[in-house]
């Protein structure tokens, strides 16, 4: 005898159809392989470019403030960090003030391969937006920040 309860069918597509957060997931993965593919002949992938465009700021940044603006763990953005420092083009530096902690800053061939990324960024970004239903970019970020 088995104690297994099934889930009807019509649930799984209720799911399928309504769930916001599986919504969410799908449009972000195909965002994501989209600015992913325009990246890639600099060598970035959309996750690195978001990275680096938070370290683009006058003064070395702390990694608390990037990881949160990120929405990820230190231990992640340490994680995503690695490949950056090794191509050269995010520095770790000891901060000054406390000397466990560390300050992210972009080297300047950082600064160029984001300036190079900039425009793909500016015309894929363009293409996605004119993607959108009634052209209504501002109203899906009001409602995704909503959700954040």
């Amino acid at each position: 005898m088995s104690n297994v309860i099934e889930i009807p069918f019509e649930t799984t597509l209720l799911v399928r159809d309504s769930c916001l957060c599986l919504q969410v997931q799908r449009a972000a993965r195909a965002l994501a392989r989209r600015f992913d593919e325009a990246l890639r002949p600099l060598g970035l992938t959309n996750g690195q470019f978001s990275l680096m465009m938070s370290l683009n700021r006058p003064e070395p940044a702390a990694m608390g403030p990037v990881a949160t603006l990120l929405a990820i763990d230190q231990t992640t953005l340490t994680a995503a960090l690695k490949p950056l420092t090794r191509r050269g083009w995010v520095n770790i530096l000891p901060n000054p003030k406390d000397r466990r902690a560390r300050l992210l800053g972009l080297t300047p061939s950082g600064k160029a391969v984001l300036a190079a990324a900039v425009p793909i960024w500016k015309l894929t970004h363009a293409e996605v937006e004119a993607r959108l239903p009634d052209g209504n970019a501002d109203r899906l970020r009001k409602v995704l920040l909503a959700l954040s």
